[in-house]
């Protein structure tokens, strides 16, 4: 039975809907979320999808596909835009701007809970006590500001249990990158007062810092205190490195964003320089993924909602471009961060040298990318010649297996596109069969190819359900509203072509085995039980010395295996794809090793946890020790009672019946 969708469906919603502030959600045939907006007044907004013609053919789509809607109404309309931004993340709807990378930002914090403070990298929840500064633009601007800081201030960056355990100064004490308090080189009271003066230089105080040093400098050379004078030389020089490597450091700017944006070949990139205390913290480049119609202003103006939905507000916003909602983001970002928030799009003076300097670079950063994706392109076009594949792939899937001995075996897949290596998309498969023979690499691989590709047809098939004939009812209409917006802006209709669905997908055009003829047997079994007939497989083995170059590449349908050419530019591109697939897989061993190896068999006991683990290696110096103990002797440990040596003891000795 095909579901109902299009104008009729929004036009039953609009006799119950509110003249007032909300965020609405539109949803396809199998429950999807594919758009989220916001409006001031949700009736009328509503209203403008149930008229035929006028819309853009993204909107056309939009509408067609849309089979029930949700509301959410709100006091005021920047409570809807700051709602909205929060929905849009967390649904990621198809016809919505989306940011692509959204990572968190390191911090320098200057941790407060132990008698001498550490300076550490931090991410994430400010849950620990101390200072924060930031944010700064990459894991490599912090350490580099770590570094130079320690060198001016001699602070101490080693963990509290590495502080708390040492008895000797370590190598950074020795080659003047720490001070070490934890072996009272310097007393506390000293130690917190540098502490005190990198905070200072931290929160933009640099000037009074250096000029502070420079006076403490040239009295102790007046006291002819050489040595004592030659440390605060070397921390100035330290604290000139710091303000050097600051790329920029406007007057006038002391807390500031600056988001830049460029348009080009259907693709926008928006480039982000943060400026706290007066210094540039760096800066880093976002691709949102967008409709290619959309004007860089709208791109812009939905990229600033999004970006502070879980971040920190500067007092000062620049833009390059005069986004639609300029005054409304203003006021929704002075909600969340309870003080007054500029938004400004600076045409002359200093902020607009920033703005200007932030737009060449995100012109620059733009170029590089779609030089890398017409590489990649290119790539994928020549490995679809080479290996006769009836289309280009948009999805490609690497497997690999690693072990020791059949032990810790885990199976990793790693995906690659038309943009590259697709990480979030890469898997995991701890190897749980046991009947395998330890090293039985077929055996593997079949478990895994099993998982993985059950699960996609049991989620293919699910989908197929839920859709019916939804789809081509959305298509209908669709080509419907599409003709009548032609004819609403005097065009004569003409048939249009759908466009390329840039929405990754779930389901590979080509799986690279890494293997011989065995392992590509192996994948081969696997997707004829499960009824795949559709996906190109390949065997990639290594050479006859197992040297890079020499690879066989087995291809079902071909009694022999094939070579590429040495200086071939798609053999390199299948290697690299190899090469990040078995890097995946044993990285992902030896975590899961790692993690086995500090297992303990007393983890097993119900009702030991750390504290009574502890005791029992404290009392008896080892789990097997402790499987050798009697009930005596296990009662004789602190904490543990007749009822638990008994059950430890059963847990290690089978009881006769």
């Amino acid at each position: 039975m095909a579901v109902a969708s299009g104008p009729e469906v929004i036009a039953r919603y609009l006799k119950l809907l509110p003249a007032s502030p909300g965020v609405y959600r539109m949803l396809d045939a199998e429950g999807t979320v594919i758009y989220v907006g916001k409006a001031r007044n949700l009736k009328a907004r509503v209203s403008n999808y149930t008229r035929l013609g006028g819309h853009t053919n993204r909107i056309a789509r939009m509408i067609a596909c849309t089979s029930s809607m949700e509301f959410v109404s709100v006091r005021t309309e920047a409570e809807a835009l700051l709602l909205e931004a929060n929905l849009i993340k967390r649904f990621r709807p198809r016809f919505n701007v989306l940011m692509r990378d959204d990572k968190s930002f390191p911090y320098i914090l200057i941790a407060r809970d132990s008698p001498a403070p550490q300076i550490m990298k931090h991410r994430g929840a400010r849950t620990r006590k101390g200072d924060y500064f930031g944010p700064f633009a990459s894991a490599g601007a912090v350490s580099r500001t770590i570094n130079m800081l320690e060198r001016a201030f001699l602070l101490r960056s080693c963990s509290d249990s590495v502080y708390e355990s040492r008895t000797r100064p370590c190598l950074l004490h020795q080659i003047k990158r720490c001070s070490a308090p934890c072996t009272g080189e310097i007393p506390l009271e000293d130690y917190r007062r540098l502490v005190d003066e990198a905070v200072r230089f931290l929160r933009g105080e640099s000037q009074n810092v250096r000029i502070m040093y420079r006076q403490l400098m040239e009295e102790a050379s007046a006291q002819l205190e050489f040595e004592r004078a030659a440390r605060f030389r070397d921390r100035l020089s330290a604290l000139a490195h710091v303000t050097a490597d600051q790329a920029i450091n406007p007057e006038g700017i002391e807390e500031a964003d600056v988001f830049a944006a460029a348009q080009d070949g259907g693709q926008t990139c928006i480039e982000v320089f943060f400026f706290r205390t007066g210094q540039n913290w760096g800066n880093r480049a976002y691709f949102p993924k967008a409709d290619r119609a959309l004007p860089v202003e709208e791109v812009l103006d939905s990229f600033v909602a999004q970006f502070y939905d879980d971040k920190p507000v500067p007092r000062l916003i620049l833009l390059s471009h005069d986004v639609p909602n300029r005054e409304l983001l203003a006021e929704a970002l002075c909600i969340k961060a309870e003080r007054k928030v500029e938004i400004r799009v600076p045409q002359r003076g200093v902020k607009s040298g920033i703005v200007e300097h932030a737009l060449s670079n995100a012109r620059e950063a733009l170029g590089r990318k779609l030089s890398e994706g017409s590489s990649q392109r290119r790539l994928l076009e020549a490995l679809a010649e080479r290996f006769g594949l009836a289309s280009v792939p948009r999805r490609i899937e690497v497997f690999d297996n690693s072990h020791i001995q059949g032990s810790n075996a885990v199976g990793g897949m790693i995906v690659a596109g038309r943009e590259g290596f697709v990480k979030g998309q890469y898997r995991k498969f701890n190897i749980k069969s046991q009947n395998l023979t330890p090293g039985d690499d077929y055996g593997m691989m079949r478990e895994v190819l099993t998982r993985r590709f059950k699960r996609l047809v049991v989620e293919t098939n699910d989908k197929e359900k839920q859709r019916g004939l939804a789809a081509t009812v959305a298509e209908e209409e669709a080509s419907n509203l599409v003709a009548l917006t032609a004819l609403a802006a005097g065009i004569e209709p003409k048939v249009v072509e759908d466009e390329e669905d840039d929405t990754f997908p779930n389901r590979p055009d080509l799986v690279l085995i890494d293997g011989g003829a065995g392992q590509l047997a192996v994948a081969r079994e696997v997707m004829a039980d499960l009824g795949i007939h559709d996906i190109c497989l390949i065997g990639v083995a290594k050479g006859p010395d197992r040297d890079a170059g020499r690879e066989h590449f087995h291809i079902p349908g071909q009694e022999r295996s094939i070579m590429l050419e040495p200086r071939d530019p798609v053999l390199y591109f299948v290697q690299r794809l190899r090469d990040e697939a078995h890097r995946f897989a044993i990285g992902s061993h030896r975590t899961r090793r790692a993690m086995a190896l500090g297992a303990s068999p007393l983890d097993d006991i119900e009702g030991i946890g750390p504290r009574r683990r502890r005791a029992l290696m404290n009392h008896f110096g080892s789990a097997k020790a402790v499987s050798r103990a009697g009930v005596e002797d296990l009662k004789a440990v602190e904490g543990i009672s007749a009822e638990m040596a008994q059950r430890i003891y059963d847990h290690f000795h089978e009881r006769p019946h």
